[in-house]
C-alpha cells in the first residue's frame, strides 16, 4: 500500500460584532482579552502558524507553520474579524495554502458557506446563497477557485451535495456515520445526488478523530503517531527498508477531522503534537497532504449511501439546531432545549416575511433580486467602497436615483440579516439567554429596522419567541431576551453623538468612530454616514453636560422629524466611549498622583487601578487634617477615576474614610455626606 495523512483542521468562532456598528465590543468572559476572538486568536490561531518543535535538551529545533501540511477551512466571519485584527496570523494562514499549492499542486484550504448555518434546514435558494458567497470570500482571500467546501457541523443531506456540486465542488468531509458503508482503507466515496451530480466524500477516521478532539492523542505525540500507524509508527534504522506500504500500489489514507481551536485553546500545547505527528509521519514515508491533491490521484470507485439529514454533533440527525433532542453540553443545569423549537419557528416566520419584503420592493429597485444577492457575497467579504459601486452598477437600473441605490442596498443588508440570523450557534448551546442566541436576535432587529415593516412583522415575531422558556427564571423567555437588547437610541444618534464629542475634546474621529460608519462634523452639524447602506443621516449635536468624568450630548434629527434625545457617555460606540474616558482621565491623573506616582505609570512599573487606590486612600487619609473644599475636591477626583476604571471601592479607603469621619463633630459631617455615599456608607457618614 501507500499511505496518505490528511489531518483537517476546521476554524470558526461564533460571530461576535455589534451589527449596527460592524465591530466587537467587550466581553467581560474573555477577560483578561478584550474578547474571545482575541483571546483564542493568542492561544490558537498564531500558535498553528508558529508551532514548535523541540530538539535535545527540550530547545527549540525549529519553528512549523502547522497549516502547510494540514488541510483547513476557516470561517468568513471569522476571517473578516482576522483580516482586521490579527494580519500578521492572517497573511501567514494565506501563505501557509500557497505553500501547498507549490508542493501538491492542491491547495490545503477548503472553503466554506458563508455563515455558519446548518444547510439541511435552509431552503435550497439559500443554499446557493450561502455557498456562492463562501465561494466569492475564498476567491478574495487565496485568489484561486476552492475544490472542495467544509460544511457547518458537516450537516448534510442529498440537497445540500446537489448545490456543492452544481457550484463546482470536487468533494466534502463527512462523520463515518453519515454514510451507511464507509470505503475500505480511508478512501473516498463515490455520491450521485438526486440531481444527478457527482460529488466525492471523504468520511474521516472517527476514533482517531475524537481522540484528538478530546485530548488523549493530542497530549502525546507518540501516542497519536501509534493510533494511526501501529507497529509502523516507528522511522526505520539506517540503511534498513522503509516501512511496509511505501512503494506499494494499493492507496491507504489516514484521515481526521476535529475543530481548529483544539490546537492551543481547548488543549494547551496541542499544536506541538500537530507538528511532531506531521514530521514523524513524513520520516515514515507518508504522504502529509490534502483532499484535493489525494482525489487527483486517487477518483472515488466506491458509490456512498448518505445518511440524512445528518451532522457530526448530533445524534437525531438535525434536531439539536430545532428541537429538545437531548443534546445538549450541560444536562444537569440545562434540562431542558425546548426553547429551540419557537426560536426556529420565529425566525423561519420573520425570514419569511423579509423575504417578501425583499423580492416585491427589490424588483423595483434592481435588474434581478435573487441574482443579486447571489452576487452581493463579494461586497459583503470585500467590505470595499469601489467593490460596491462595480456592484450597483452592474445591478441597478440605468439612471437610478441615490435614494434608490440607498435603499436596493438596505434591502440587500436586511436579506443579509435575514441569513445570519440562522447561525447554528444559537441552537447548539444549552439556553435562550446565551450570547450566542442574542446575536442571531441582534441581526433579527437589524434586519427588522432596515426592512421599514416593523411593527407589522415585529408582534408576531415576539410573541413566537415568548413561547421559548430559559433554564433561568431570571431570563425568563425568548421576548425577554430580545426587549432586554432594544436600546432607547437608534445607532445614527449615538454615533453622532460620539462624533461630535470626539471633536470636541480633539480626539481623531475617523480614528475611532465604529467600523461601519463615516462621519463629518462642522461645528454642531454631524453628517453621518452608514458604510453599508451609504445612508446619511444629519444632526445637530451640542454638549450637553461635561463634567470631570463624564459628557453627554444633545441630539437633534435634521431630516424633518426634529426628534431630539439625550445620549450620555455611557451610550456612545464602545471605541469612541474609551477613548473619550481616556482623555478626562487623562486630565484627571495631575490631580491624584503625584510626579513620583505619574512617573511610575509611564514607565509601567505600577498599574493604574494600583496606584489610584493608593491615591485614594491617601487622599482621604489627608482630610483627617485638612478639611478643605481642595482637599475634598481630590478625593472626589479619585473617585472620579475609579468610576471610569469601573473598580470597586478599595477596602483600606473605605475603612480610612470610616476612621475619619468617626473624629468629625456631628457639624462637620453632612458637608461629607455625598461622599459618604460615594464611598459606599450611610449620607450622614455613621
Amino acid at each position: 500500500m501507500t499511505r496518505s495523512l490528511v489531518i483537517h483542521a476546521h476554524f470558526y468562532q461564533p460571530p461576535r460584532e455589534n451589527p449596527l456598528f460592524e465591530e466587537i465590543e467587550t466581553e467581560a468572559s474573555a477577560a483578561p482579552f478584550h474578547d474571545w476572538n482575541q483571546r483564542i486568536e493568542r492561544e490558537c490561531y498564531r500558535t498553528v502558524i508558529a508551532a514548535r518543535v523541540l530538539g535535545q535538551g527540550g530547545r527549540i529545533a525549529g519553528i512549523v507553520n502547522t497549516l502547510e501540511w494540514i488541510s483547513f477551512n476557516v470561517g468568513a466571519t471569522l476571517f473578516e474579524w482576522m483580516e482586521k485584527a490579527a494580519p500578521d496570523t492572517y497573511r501567514a494562514v494565506l501563505a501557509a495554502d500557497q505553500a501547498s499549492v507549490n508542493r501538491l499542486g492542491h491547495g490545503n484550504a477548503m472553503a466554506q458557506p458563508y455563515h455558519h448555518v446548518i444547510l439541511p434546514l435552509a431552503s435550497r435558494r439559500d443554499k446557493v446563497t450561502e455557498v456562492r458567497w463562501g465561494i466569492a470570500d475564498f476567491r478574495r482571500r487565496f485568489g484561486r477557485d476552492p475544490e472542495g467546501m467544509w460544511l457547518p457541523e458537516t450537516a448534510v443531506d442529498d440537497e445540500t451535495l446537489d448545490v456543492l456540486a452544481q457550484e463546482g465542488m470536487r468533494f466534502t468531509v463527512l462523520a463515518p456515520y453519515q454514510v451507511t458503508a464507509p470505503p475500505p482503507n480511508g478512501l473516498p466515496g463515490h455520491y450521485v445526488t438526486g440531481g444527478g451530480r457527482s460529488i466525492a466524500l471523504f468520511p474521516y477516521h472517527g476514533d482517531i478523530s475524537h481522540g484528538i478532539a478530546f485530548g488523549g492523542l493530542v497530549r502525546d505525540s507518540s501516542l497519536w503517531l501509534d493510533a494511526m500507524w501501529g507497529g509502523g509508527a516507528q522511522p526505520p534504522a539506517p540503511g534498513k527498508t522503509p516501512p511496509a506500504g511505501v512503494g506499494d500500489a494499493s492507496p491507504h489514507l489516514m484521515t481526521a477531522a476535529t475543530d481548529g481551536e483544539t490546537y492551543g485553546h481547548h488543549h494547551k500545547f496541542a499544536e506541538m503534537a500537530l507538528a511532531r505527528v506531521i514530521e514523524r509521519s513524513r520520516e515514515l514515508g507518508v504522504t502529509v497532504e490534502n483532499y484535493a491533491s489525494f482525489l487527483q490521484r486517487h477518483p472515488p470507485v466506491h458509490n456512498v449511501t448518505l445518511v440524512a439529514p445528518s451532522a457530526w454533533s448530533c445524534a437525531h440527525g438535525v434536531e439539536r439546531w430545532r428541537s429538545n433532542c437531548g443534546c445538549r453540553v450541560d444536562a444537569q443545569a440545562n434540562p431542558s432545549q425546548a426553547w429551540r423549537t419557537p426560536l426556529r419557528d420565529g425566525l423561519n416566520t420573520l425570514a419569511a416575511g423579509l423575504h417578501q419584503i425583499f423580492e416585491t420592493e427589490g424588483a423595483t429597485l434592481l435588474r434581478d433580486p435573487w441574482a443579486a444577492r447571489d452576487a452581493y457575497g463579494a461586497v459583503v467579504a470585500s467590505g470595499d467602497a469601489v467593490v460596491r459601486a462595480r456592484f450597483l452598477e452592474e445591478r441597478l437600473p440605468a439612471g437610478a436615483s441615490g435614494e434608490a441605490r440607498t435603499r436596493a442596498l438596505e434591502l440587500l443588508e436586511m436579506a443579509r440579516d435575514a441569513m445570519r440570523m440562522f447561525t447554528s450557534c444559537a441552537w447548539f448551546f444549552d439556553d435562550i439567554g446565551g450570547l450566542e442566541v442574542q446575536q442571531v436576535l441582534r441581526y433579527a432587529m437589524r434586519g427588522l429596522a432596515l426592512s421599514g415593516a416593523r411593527q407589522a412583522l415585529e408582534p408576531a415575531f415576539r410573541a413566537t419567541l415568548g413561547l421559548g422558556r430559559s433554564n433561568r427564571a431570571s431570563t425568563g423567555t425568548g421576548a425577554d431576551v430580545y426587549d432586554a437588547l432594544a436600546h432607547p437610541h437608534t445607532a445614527a444618534e449615538r454615533g453622532a453623538a460620539a462624533a461630535r464629542a470626539l471633536r470636541e475634546l480633539r480626539i481623531d474621529v475617523e480614528d475611532y468612530l465604529p467600523q461601519g460608519m463615516d462621519a463629518s462634523v462642522d461645528n454642531d452639524t454631524v453628517h453621518l454616514i452608514v458604510r453599508a447602506t451609504e445612508r446619511t443621516r444629519t444632526f445637530r449635536v451640542v454638549l450637553a453636560r461635561r463634567t470631570t468624568n463624564d459628557l453627554a450630548c444633545q441630539v437633534t434629527a435634521l431630516d424633518g422629524s426634529g426628534t431630539t434625545v439625550v445620549v450620555p457617555l455611557a451610550e456612545f460606540p464602545e471605541r469612541a466611549r474609551l477613548a473619550l474616558r481616556h482623555a478626562l482621565r487623562k486630565a484627571l491623573l495631575p490631580q491624584c498622583l503625584t510626579p513620583a506616582e505619574l512617573e511610575q505609570l509611564a514607565w509601567g512599573e505600577s498599574s493604574l487601578r494600583g496606584l489610584v487606590a493608593v491615591a485614594m486612600t491617601r487622599s482621604i487619609e489627608r482630610l483627617a487634617a485638612d478639611r478643605s473644599d481642595h482637599a475634598l475636591e481630590v478625593v472626589h477626583a479619585t473617585l472620579d477615576l475609579f468610576d471610569q476604571l469601573e473598580a470597586s471601592i478599595p477596602f483600606d479607603a473605605q475603612t480610612a474614610y470610616w476612621r475619619v469621619v468617626r473624629e468629625l463633630s456631628d457639624g462637620e459631617r453632612p458637608r461629607l455626606g455625598g461622599l459618604s455615599l460615594r464611598l459606599g456608607f450611610a449620607a450622614d457618614g455613621a
